[in-house]
């Protein structure tokens, strides 16, 4: 992979740790955020990763992220909670959000939690698995800067809107994980990085028509001139397009609307992010013996995966299977990251101080463009 550079698991965790605490985060929030970022590259989900770091610094940059700011609840009962982030970093309001939900769902069966005025949160099956891995039933949902478009629209107005729901297995855990559009702005941010066209039926150009452009899409977004990413099953009736824009919606409820906080489309304007989560955990012993439970859902799982298989495939997979084989690999070999995105850690070094050497090693850095994103986050 001449376009990517393999680097140990260790290294880039150290290296998060550094660079967010030198970005002004305490020990215990690099941990949190660090996790959440890395969860997702261990996954092989590379749009939610490593190269979000630039996302990130520059977020701080602008004012967007407060590093100093504490999340607070303004509304709650024994089930339910509005917390008001107040521009705090994501993956901090995602994670205070979700440990309320727990706490309310091991008491009273069930804790739902909704968050207004974050910012983007990383991998929505983090806070998802956080539930799981409790012995409970985790959803984590969050909408994001207006990127999807609705079906016979040419305008964003709905966000990536990804909807997470974990729950306990053996061998592993049930995990899906997915946006509600065809694929997140991450996946655009990706294929601009590798200079590469978008696929066919992914995005939509200002005027409503498929592109496959991707820094034209990107900037429109962000200048909000139309066009974006059509939502899951296309730009039509025909192939689902109402179904992925409808589950956009149901996100968007659990998050902006409980909450009272933005919709995707007033979210990241005016120098405020606005970004909004929901959070969901569920006791299965509202329901009988959990273990029960588990074992019943770990029977269909197994035949699931066991089930005849379609002509020419070798195996079938349940949701979550992939993510446990990947990391396995990941512990093993290192994961390997955009050479664009290894630019972008070198100028976040010289940023902060710190020796990149140290970190990355010597690497040529020749062919990449650090800064690709740079003017994507704009607000």
């Amino acid at each position: 992979m001449a376009d990517y550079v393999k680097l140990p698991v260790e290294i880039l965790d150290d290296f998060c740790m550094t660079a967010f605490k030198k970005l002004g985060f305490k020990k215990s929030e690099c941990r949190i955020i660090t996790d959440v970022l890395l969860m997702s590259d261990k996954f092989g989900i590379e749009s939610h990763g490593m190269q979000r770091l630039v996302r990130y610094h520059k977020g701080i940059e602008k004012g967007l992220i407060d590093v100093n700011a504490k999340p607070e609840i303004v509304h709650e009962t024994s089930t339910s909670a509005v917390i008001d982030a107040h521009d705090a970093m994501g993956q901090l309001a995602g994670h205070k959000a979700m440990k309320l939900a727990i706490k309310k769902a091991k008491r009273s069966g069930v804790g739902i939690v909704s968050v207004k005025n974050s910012n983007h949160f990383g991998i929505a099956g983090y806070y998802a698995r956080m539930a799981c891995d409790e012995g409970l039933i985790g959803l984590a949902f969050t909408n994001s800067e207006a990127i999807m478009v609705p079906t016979f629209g040419k305008l964003a107005m709905l966000g990536s809107n990804p909807i997470a729901i974990a729950m306990p297995a053996e061998p592993y855990p049930f995990f899906f994980d997915a946006s509600t559009s065809v694929v997140t702005r991450g996946k655009l941010e990706m294929y601009n990085k590798a200079e590469k066209p978008l696929p066919e039926g992914w995005a939509l150009n200002k005027d409503g028509n498929a592109s496959i452009d991707a820094p034209d899409v990107l900037k429109n977004i962000v200048a909000k001139n139309g066009g974006g990413i059509m939502p899951l099953g296309g730009n039509t009736e025909q192939l689902g397009s109402h179904k992925g824009y409808g589950y956009g919606m149901i996100c968007e409820i659990f998050c902006s609307i409980l909450s009272m906080g933005m919709t995707s489309n007033y979210t990241m304007q005016n120098g405020k992010s606005g970004i909004c989560h929901g959070f969901i955990a569920i006791n299965p012993a509202n329901f009988g013996d959990p273990e029960a439970i588990k074992e019943h859902l770990s029977t269909y799982l197994r035949e699931l995966r066991e089930s005849p298989k379609a002509e020419g495939a070798e195996r079938i997979y349940t949701h979550g299977e992939k993510e446990i084989l990947f990391s396995e690999k990941i512990k093993r070999d290192g994961i390997d990251v955009n050479i664009n995105t290894v630019a972008e850690m070198v100028e976040m070094c010289n940023y902060l101080g710190m020796n990149s050497e140290e970190y990355l090693g010597k690497i040529d850095l020749s062919g990449a463009k650090a800064g690709l994103n740079a003017d994507t986050y704009k607000v």
